[in-house]
């Protein structure tokens, strides 16, 4: 099982930027994190991070037929992007959302989720253990073991 993680703007900050919303571990950290998750989940765990939304549908577009699946935070771009929406909509692979923050919980714009409109679940809220989660989801629901929440 070959898993694409996709991180969005400014979590290549983590660490620095709003440490008491987002922590205080580092984007090594994280991606420290998700090689262990992809261990653990028997995955192959590729990561990816752009602060520019075309380079991030650039690399869920080539996910096609590379990836059996794809966890994205997709940050920033979460309540603005009809075109990440759409090229995860294109590339039609099982997707889950992540954000370690609970967005629910802050500004009314964040309210909306364009790229969570095509993913199977979202995880939120749980810092860094929102992407095992996800991962672990995709393993059951690949393996045909789990089966998404009604939308």
């Amino acid at each position: 099982m070959k898993l694409l993680v996709v991180n969005g703007p400014n979590l290549n900050l983590l660490g620095l930027r709003e440490p008491e919303i987002y922590g205080r571990q580092d984007y090594a950290a994280l991606l420290d994190f998700l090689a262990r998750c992809g261990e653990e989940a028997g995955a192959e765990v590729d990561c990816f991070q752009s602060n520019h939304e075309g380079a991030i549908v650039d690399a869920i577009q080539a996910a096609w037929g590379k990836y059996d699946g794809i966890v994205i935070n997709p940050a920033a771009y979460t309540h603005t992007s009809v075109a990440i929406l759409d090229a995860l909509k294109a590339v039609a692979l099982p997707a889950v959302e992540v954000h370690l923050s609970d967005v629910s919980r802050r500004e009314s714009f964040r309210q909306v989720s364009y790229a969570g409109m095509a993913c199977l679940r979202t995880y939120m809220g749980l810092g860094f253990e929102g992407y095992r989660q996800a991962i672990l989801f995709l393993k059951e629901y690949l393996e045909g073991r789990e089966t998404p929440p009604d939308r």
